[in-house]
């Protein structure tokens, strides 16, 4: 960003566009071909140019990330964390200007935007502390004389591609533990949010960090930047792999690292269970039900996917349940900040959206309200602004059953499925039933119930009468199955991902010393009958 461009300016000049380039060692470089963000709920609003990366872009920032790795792992972990003390303060006096620039460029409506990120500034806070926290142990040895220890070590270069969808707090779940530990970063930002990647790391840089740490390179995915970061792994410089995104694209980079004994980590797609059980609160029930389905527009990988009704209340929750969905608002998020959500984040996601009303039907399933995109044509009632001005989608319900494909697919967009199950033992088998295990809920005031779920449920989260949706920078983020390969981000368990351990073991007794062989052993004495002796 210019100097003379103040963060307030950059975040208000409504329908001028902003250049800016990859951030390399501390350097802005522009090289590759031009891209441009448009404001997803008004496409002809221009965000910011900027360009896509090539391979050989990628390689540079890689080789400047090495050359500030020697730096910065030698930097003492404390005064790493002083950095992220200095960005939680930074973040927090920028608040108000990134959640604009957030609603202007992803089209997230503002109580969303703002909490995405008090997510980076919780997330900065947590870590800032670690810094002082990066524990190893002492360990007793077996031989005298001699001290054994552990320390963590940072991997070295950690390449990082993230989603649109969270663009300031899930790269906060990687970027601030990965730097704290002491590594640097290639980071690939999605392209529904450059202008904020690159507003983000330039906060860095004010916070203290050094050049190269993280290096930024803007472009797409598949048979571009995304795609070409990925297989810098096979060129040896790469040392960690963190990706946010689709379980697709997923198991590939899962190939790819695996291949080059890379230990990735994933966090992938979902298709959350929302159990509601026959004594459940209709009223909380309902509202947390919908808004685990319409929050950010279901373009969340932690949304509900299918909402698993008791028999006895499936008829009252569904009537319930629609008349919340009907009086939903939707429209543009930076002109009615009262909307529940805005538009798609961009036309692919949009499209892959339409298509499952094809699905629904050729399944059978039943629809009961929804109807494809919102336009002029094709009006919603509830609808704040010009239709026309960006991708909207009708919030949409739909009847499913058990391996529908509507049922097994995540979907991404304002879609939810009710599904009728009868007792807690079938709504635990139906909610495992998917091939995703990333987030889950039920409601039920019946402990033993709660309990069943807790521990039957194959989630890597689970909710006790609350949404699918919302995480805490403590607490651990990740799924299993089709949702993740065990890698969990945020908390201090994060801190595994971007570290290794290292044993050390000191001799002081000034010879050699062979663990196992000249042990001193203490041996048992003769036993003793103590059947004879008493008898």
């Amino acid at each position: 960003m210019p100097p003379e461009v103040t963060m307030k300016a950059f975040a208000s000049k409504y329908g001028n566009a902003l250049e800016f380039g990859h951030l390399i060692g501390g350097e802005e470089v522009y090289e590759g071909q031009t891209l441009e963000r448009k404001n997803p709920s008004d496409l002809e609003d221009l965000v910011a140019r900027f360009p896509e990366g090539t391979k050989d872009t990628l390689r540079k920032a890689a080789l400047k990330a090495r050359e500030a790795f020697a730096e910065w792992s030698r930097t003492p972990a404390p005064v790493r964390g002083q950095v992220l003390f200095n960005l939680a303060k930074i973040l927090e006096r920028e608040k108000p200007t990134l959640t604009r620039l957030m609603v202007r460029e992803v089209g997230k409506t503002p109580k969303e935007a703002a909490g995405d990120v008090q997510e980076a500034i919780d997330t900065a806070i947590f870590f800032a502390s670690e810094g002082r926290r990066l524990y190893g142990q002492t360990v007793p040895s077996e031989m005298r004389d001699k001290e054994l220890f552990t320390f963590r070590r940072p991997l070295g270069v950690v390449g990082m591609i993230t989603a649109g969808n969270f663009p300031i707090a899930v790269p906060s779940w990687k970027l601030i533990p990965a730097v704290l530990a002491g590594n640097t970063v290639v980071w690939k930002p999605s392209d529904d949010s450059p202008t904020l990647s690159y507003v983000f790391v330039k906060l860095f840089e004010e916070a203290g960090l050094l050049p190269g740490v993280i290096n930024v390179v803007f472009g797409g995915g598949k048979d571009s930047t995304g795609q070409w970061l990925v297989e810098l792994m096979d060129e040896g410089l790469l040392n960690k792999f963190a990706f946010t995104g689709s379980t697709k694209v997923g198991r590939w980079i899962g190939e790819v690292a695996g291949r080059n004994l890379i230990r990735p980590t994933l966090e992938l797609g979902g298709k959350n269970p929302l159990v509601v059980m026959r004594d459940a609160d209709l009223d909380l029930a309902v509202e947390g039900a919908w808004w685990s389905a319409f929050a950010t527009g279901g373009q969340r990988c932690t949304s509900a996917g299918n909402i698993l009704v008791d028999a006895p209340i499936y008829e009252e929750f569904k009537r319930r349940f629609l008349e919340k969905v009907e009086a939903t608002k939707v429209g543009n998020p930076l002109l009615h900040p009262e909307v529940t959500y805005g538009p798609f984040l961009n036309e692919r996601l949009f499209r892959r959206w339409l298509e499952h009303y094809a699905w629904g039907e050729e399944d059978g399933a039943r629809l009961l309200f929804g109807r494809g995109r919102i336009t002029r044509e094709n009006p919603y009632p509830r609808f704040l602004g010009d239709p026309e001005a960006g991708l909207y989608g009708w919030p949409t319900v739909w009847e499913a059953k058990p391996g529908m494909r509507q049922f097994q697919e995540e979907i991404f967009g304002p879609t939810i499925n009710l599904v009728k199950v009868d007792g807690i033992e079938e709504a635990i088998e139906v909610a495992n039933s998917t091939p995703y295990g990333l987030s889950s809920a039920i409601y039920t005031n019946h402990r033993h119930w709660a309990y069943l779920f807790k521990v039957g449920i194959r989630a890597g989260m689970t909710s006790i009468n609350n949404t699918t949706v919302g995480a805490e920078a403590h607490l651990p983020f990740g799924g299993v199955k089709a949702s993740g390969n065990g890698a969990r981000e945020s908390g201090i368990w994060v801190i595994e991902e971007y570290t290794y351990w290292h044993a050390v073991n000191e001799e002081y007794s000034g010879r050699l010393q062979l663990a196992q062989m000249d042990t001193g052993y203490v041996r048992p004495k003769a036993p003793t009958p103590w059947e004879e002796v008493l008898g």
